[in-house]
């Protein structure tokens, strides 16, 4: 995925979306559901039923970007709010999308001393 710049704003919609939409009905969705400008700059995620594939739109200066991702083993790490969104920083998102569990990341090293 192409990096968002470091202060982004990166909204998940809690719930479950219809993954068949598309540029259109994802801005809709923005904008009725979350309350939320999708011609803002922010970057909105959604996650479909079954939690393996993920979509981002965003605005870029001169029309809406559609990333997409599924994966091949896994789910994705979503809030279990049913409705709203909830806001990530740009370092989560670049988890969440590798398919890593962003609310509790685990070090897969710990330093044993100083020096």
């Amino acid at each position: 995925m192409i990096a968002p710049p470091a202060n982004v704003r990166v909204w998940l919609a809690a719930g479950k979306t219809d993954m068949r939409k598309g540029f259109d009905g994802l801005a809709t969705l923005v904008q009725q559901h979350l309350g939320k400008d999708p011609f803002s700059g922010q970057l909105f995620a959604f996650r479909g039923r079954r939690g393996d594939l993920l979509k981002i739109l965003a605005w870029d200066g001169q029309g809406l970007v559609l990333y997409a991702k599924r994966l091949e083993r896994g789910r994705f790490i979503w809030p279990q709010a049913k409705d709203g969104a909830v806001s990530l920083t740009p370092a989560q998102l670049a988890m969440l999308v590798e398919g890593i569990d962003w609310r509790m990341p685990v070090r897969t090293w710990r330093p044993e001393m100083a020096g």
